[in-house]
C-alpha cells in the first residue's frame, strides 16, 4: 500500500489502538507493524482469526499476566552468560504463562480450529519448570534447599548471627559501657556487626572502626570480642554467593538447551496476544466482519469513521462497483464529503489488515490491490508549490500507478484553479482512471462534473445532506443525485441582505440557476421517497411480524385441538369399557337369579346383550368426528326430566333422570352419574315425554336368532384365565344352540389347564357333569361336559 496514502488516512492511529490491546511485548511489536494485504485468502484467514478470538472474549478472556519477554535473557545464556535471579523469576512466569495459555484453549468449550492450532504448538517444559521452582521461590528469590550446600551454609550464618547477636546484646546491656553508647542498637555497617559509640569513648571502647556519622560524633565499632564471630559469617556469605553463582550457571545452562523452544513458545504467545488484541479493538469499536469479495463490489451499511466517538458520528451508507465504478459526492462544504472519503478507505485498509471494522453486520467489501488517497491541503511551502500544484504532483503519481481493482479517493478534484479549467481537468482525470478500471470515490463542486455523471454509464452521482431549515448539515450521504450548494439560502438565513443576494442571483447565468433548481427538487423527492420507503418498509415489519404470531397461534390452536379431541376419544372409550364390564356384572348376576325352566330366553337375553355392547365399543367414532357442542349454564328452575345436558369434565352429553336440590342424575348411556349443576351445560330440552326407569326389574328384547356352534371347543396353548373367559362364552352359546354334550380339548402338557378348567367347570351352574374324554376323542387331552337342559 502507498505510503502517502496510509499516512493521509492516519491508518498509524488504529495500529495505535490495536497496540493498546495487547499484553506482551511480542504482540505489541506484531502489532506495530501491521499492514493492509491483497491477498483474499490471507485476508480472510485472519478476519476469521479474528472471529474465533471474538467468540472466545465473549466467554472468558485469555490468560497472558506473567508473559515476559524472555528473548534478551535467552540471547544472553547462548552466548554462556549465566541468569540473574530476577531474570530466572521472569522465565519462571513465563514458563508458568505458557503452561496457562496451552490449557486455556485446550479446555475452551467453543470450536476454535485457528486459534487451538496455535496454542497446540505451544511445548510445555515441565522438567525446566520444575527445576527452576526448585530453585526460585515465589518472590524471586534462591531458595534454601536449591543446593544441599547452600542449605547448609545458611543455616552456619543464621547460627553464627544468633551467637553474634547474644555477645552484642550483653555488652549492650553492661551497665559500666552504657555511658559508652549513642544509641543501644546494633547496626552493620560493610556487612559487618557494629555499635554506635560516641565519640569520646572510642578509646574506651576497643574495636574495629567501620564508619561515622555525618557529625563526626559517632562512630560505628565493631567490637574485639564479636571480631572472629564476623570473620566467620563473612566467609560463609561469600561461600553462599560462589554457591548461588554455582546454581545460577547450572540451571542457566538447562536454559541453553532449550533456547530455541522457548523462543518458539514466545513467538506463539505474542501471536495469539496479537489475534486477541484484534478482537479486543473490535469489540472497543462495536465492530463486526465484513464480507469480502474480489468481484469489486462494496456495500458498506451503517458504516462510522472508525476514530470518531461513536456517539457523535452519523453512519452512512456506501455502495461502489454495482453498475457503476465511480461515485461523485457533491454539497455544501463542512457536510461530510471528506469524512465519507476517509471512513471508506480506512475501513477498507483495515480489513484488508484482518480487523473488524464499524459497520453493520451485513456488509460488503472488495479486495482491493491498492489505495491512493488525495485529500486535504498538501501545500509546500519549500518546494514553492501552491494547494494546486501539490494536488496535482500527488494526482500525476497516482495516475502513473493506478491499476485495475485499485481504490482512489480524491477530495475536491479540480479544485484551486480556474473553476471550468478545474472541471475539465476533472472530467479528463476521471475518465483517464476510468479507463484502467480503478474503483474511484471523489468530491467536488463543479456542476459540469454532475452532468458529467449523469451522461457516464459508469459515474454515480451522490450528495452529503443538508438541512434547508436549521443550516446544518446531516451527514447523511444520499446515493443517485447530486448535490447544491444551497450558498443564496444559507446567506439569507444567516442575515445577507436581499438586495444582495438578488443581484447574485442575476448575475447567475440562467442555465445554471435552473440546475440548481432542478437539484434542489431532486433532492426533495428523493427525500420524500425514502421516507415514504421507510414507512412502507415498517409496515411490511409489522405485517410480517403479525403473520408469524397468526401462524404461530394457528399451529398452537390445531395442536391443542387434536389433544382434546384425542382426550375425549380416551375417555369415551374408558367409560363404554366400564360400561360393558358394567353390564357382563349384571349379566352374570341374571345368571345367578334366572331358573333353570327360563334357560332358553335368559341365554337370547344374554346374547343380545353383549352383541348390542359389542357394537356400541366397535362404532366408537373417530377423533375427527367428535364434536362437543355448545351450552349455556344451567337453570334448576327451568330444567326437566329428560333435558339433554352436557357434563364437562367428561365431554358427554346425557339426559337427565333425577333432579334433586343441589345435583342432577345424569343417564350417560348405559353410565347413570350424579353431577353438580356447576359442572354441566344445558344443551336442549328434553326431545320427548321421559320414560320411567325401574330400579327392579330389568327387560331384555326376545331376540329370534338361529345359533350355529361347534361340539368341540380347541383352548390348548391359552393362560388358565384366557381360557376361563372363552369357555364361558362357548357355553352360553352351546346351550342357546340346544347342545346337550360338548368337549373341551385343553391338551395333555403339564396338566395345569386341565386342572384349571376342570375346577372353572366344577363351579358352573350351566355343567351338569364333566368326565375326561374317552381315548378315541382325545382320552386325559380333552374333557368331556355335559349341560343342564
Amino acid at each position: 500500500m502507498e505510503k502517502t496514502s496510509l499516512r493521509i488516512l492516519q491508518y498509524q492511529n488504529i495500529v495505535q489502538l490495536l497496540c493498546a490491546q495487547t499484553s506482551t511485548v511480542c504482540g505489541k511489536e506484531l502489532a506495530s507493524s501491521l499492514s493492509p494485504s491483497d491477498d483474499f485468502a490471507y485476508i480472510e484467514q485472519n478476519l476469521s482469526e479474528t472471529a474465533e478470538a471474538y467468540a472466545v472474549l465473549e466467554e472468558k478472556t485469555p490468560p497472558f499476566g506473567g508473559i515476559y519477554d524472555i528473548r534478551p535473557l535467552l540471547k544472553r545464556v547462548q552466548i554462556g552468560h549465566s541468569l540473574k535471579e530476577e531474570e530466572l523469576s521472569q522465565l519462571q512466569h513465563t514458563l508458568y504463562g505458557f503452561r496457562q495459555l496451552k490449557h486455556f484453549f485446550r479446555d475452551l468449550p467453543m470450536p476454535a480450529p485457528l486459534l487451538k492450532t496455535y496454542s497446540s504448538q505451544l511445548e510445555i517444559l515441565g522438567n525446566l519448570e520444575n527445576a527452576i521452582n526448585n530453585i526460585i521461590d515465589e518472590y524471586g528469590a534462591i531458595r534454601n534447599t536449591a543446593s544441599v550446600e547452600l542449605n547448609r551454609l545458611r543455616h552456619e550464618i543464621k547460627h553464627s548471627q544468633m551467637r553474634l547477636k547474644s555477645v552484642l546484646d550483653n555488652i549492650l546491656h553492661n551497665n559500666e559501657m552504657q555511658k559508652y553508647f549513642q544509641e543501644n542498637i546494633v547496626t552493620i555497617r560493610a556487612d559487618r556487626y557494629v555499635i554506635p559509640v560516641k565519640q569520646e569513648y572510642r578509646h574506651a571502647f576497643p574495636g574495629i572502626i567501620h564508619d561515622q556519622s555525618a557529625s563526626g560524633s559517632t562512630l560505628f565499632i565493631e567490637p574485639l570480642a564479636v571480631t572472629d564471630l564476623n570473620n566467620d559469617i563473612r566467609q560463609c556469605q561469600l561461600s553462599e554467593k560462589r554457591e548461588i553463582a554455582r546454581i545460577l550457571q547450572v540451571i542457566s545452562a538447562k536454559v541453553a538447551r532449550e533456547a530455541e523452544t522457548l523462543k518458539g513458545n514466545y513467538q506463539l504467545a505474542g501471536t495469539l496476544d496479537f489475534i486477541i488484541s484484534r478482537a479486543k479493538l473490535a469489540k472497543a469499536m462495536h465492530a463486526t466482519r465484513p464480507t469480502m469479495n474480489q468481484q469489486g463490489s462494496t456495500d458498506l451499511k451503517k458504516v462510522r469513521h472508525p476514530l470518531m466517538e461513536e456517539q457523535t458520528t452519523v453512519p452512512v451508507d456506501i455502495k461502489l462497483g454495482k453498475g457503476y465504478r465511480t461515485l461523485l459526492i457533491t454539497g455544501p462544504n463542512t457536510g461530510g464529503k471528506t469524512v465519507t472519503l476517509k471512513t471508506l478507505g480506512l475501513v477498507v485498509l483495515m480489513a484488508q489488515s484482518g480487523l473488524f471494522i464499524p459497520a453493520n453486520v451485513d456488509s460488503e467489501l472488495a479486495v482491493y490491490r491498492n489505495i491512493f488517497a488525495d485529500i486535504g491541503d498538501e501545500q509546500s511551502i519549500e518546494q514553492s508549490l501552491s494547494t494546486f500544484s501539490a494536488h496535482m504532483c500527488h494526482i500525476i503519481n497516482i495516475i502513473d500507478a493506478a491499476q485495475k481493482d485499485d481504490l482512489i479517493l480524491l477530495d475536491e478534484l479540480g479544485s484551486g484553479t480556474d473553476p471550468q479549467e478545474g472541471a475539465a481537468l476533472a472530467m479528463a482525470i476521471l475518465e483517464q482512471l476510468i479507463s484502467v478500471n480503478a474503483s474511484i470515490v471523489a468530491t467536488t463542486h463543479y456542476n459540469e462534473l454532475k452532468t458529467f455523471a449523469y451522461t457516464h454509464p459508469n459515474i454515480e452521482n451522490a450528495c452529503v445532506e443538508f438541512d434547508i431549515k436549521t443550516l446544518r448539515p446531516t451527514y447523511r450521504l444520499i446515493i443517485g443525485i447530486p448535490g447544491a450548494s444551497n450558498a443564496f439560502t444559507i446567506s439569507s438565513r444567516l442575515g445577507l441582505s436581499e438586495k444582495i443576494i438578488s443581484r447574485a442571483k442575476e448575475l447567475v447565468t440562467e442555465n445554471q440557476s435552473d440546475f440548481s433548481e432542478i437539484l434542489n427538487t431532486l433532492e426533495a423527492e428523493k427525500l420524500a421517497y425514502e421516507q415514504k420507503n421507510r414507512q412502507l418498509s415498517e409496515k411490511e415489519y409489522h405485517l410480517r411480524l403479525a403473520k408469524q404470531k397468526f401462524l404461530h397461534e394457528e399451529h398452537n390452536f390445531k395442536n391443542n385441538r387434536q389433544k382434546s379431541l384425542q382426550k375425549t376419544r380416551e375417555d369415551c372409550a374408558h367409560l363404554l369399557r366400564n360400561a360393558k364390564r358394567e353390564a357382563e356384572s349384571i349379566i352374570k348376576t341374571l345368571k345367578a337369579q334366572f331358573n333353570e325352566t327360563n334357560s332358553h330366553k335368559r341365554q337370547q337375553a344374554i346374547a343380545e346383550a353383549r352383541q348390542l355392547l359389542g357394537q356400541a365399543y366397535q362404532n366408537l367414532p373417530a377423533e375427527s368426528s367428535i364434536e362437543v357442542p355448545n351450552g349455556v349454564p344451567i337453570d334448576m328452575k327451568k330444567l326437566h326430566v329428560g333435558d339433554i345436558i352436557l357434563v364437562k369434565n367428561l365431554q358427554q352429553t346425557g339426559n337427565v333422570v333425577e333432579i334433586h336440590d343441589r345435583e342432577i342424575v345424569v343417564q350417560l348411556g348405559s353410565l347413570k352419574t350424579t353431577v353438580k349443576p356447576k359442572a354441566c351445560l344445558f344443551i336442549s330440552p328434553a326431545k320427548s315425554a321421559p320414560k320411567e326407569v325401574s330400579h327392579s326389574t330389568v327387560h331384555y328384547a326376545s331376540v329370534q336368532k338361529n345359533v350355529t356352534i361347534k361340539r368341540e371347543l380347541d383352548i390348548r396353548g391359552l393362560l388358565v384365565n384366557e381360557a376361563e373367559i372363552i369357555l364361558d362364552k362357548y357355553l352360553d352359546d352351546a346351550i342357546l344352540a340346544g347342545l346337550k354334550q360338548v368337549i373341551v380339548i385343553h391338551g395333555k402338557g403339564t396338566g395345569a389347564l386341565r386342572k384349571g378348567i376342570q375346577e372353572f367347570l366344577a363351579n358352573n351352574k350351566h355343567v351338569e357333569n364333566f368326565q375326561l374324554a374317552p381315548n378315541n376323542e382325545g382320552g386325559s387331552g380333552a374333557t368331556v361336559v355335559t349341560l343342564r337342559g
